[in-house]
């Protein structure tokens, strides 16, 4: 299917964001996570360990996005991959605080 202006638009700003967050950390790599309606998240992970993500609204807007940016991808966020990413107290209070004795959420 064509792309269309629209599309071409969205996919050049998230690769501008791809490579603003590449050049902070030292470099970038990524995954592509299909989420439903709500299209494709784009998950980055800095050459320091730092990660974040995009949300693109398909899975092609996702991919010319990182095919724009120069994103290496993986095709699983599993092992050597996943190992990167370095967590702090605040993704440890999110992601588990309420089992390890964290904040609660009342």
């Amino acid at each position: 299917m064509a792309e269309t202006k629209q599309e071409e638009r969205k996919a050049a700003r998230l690769a501008k964001e791809i490579k603003a967050f590449s050049k902070e950390h030292g470099g970038t790599e990524g995954h592509l996570a299909h989420i439903g309606q709500a299209g494709t998240r784009i998950v980055l992970v800095g050459t320091d360990g730092a990660w974040g993500d995009l949300v693109a609204p398909t899975h092609e807007i996702a991919k010319q996005a990182a095919e724009k940016a120069g994103l290496t991808l993986h095709d699983e966020f599993d092992g050597e991959f996943a190992a990167k990413v370095v967590t702090g107290p605040y993704e440890w209070s999110r992601m588990a605080g309420i089992q390890i004795g964290g904040p609660s959420n009342s």
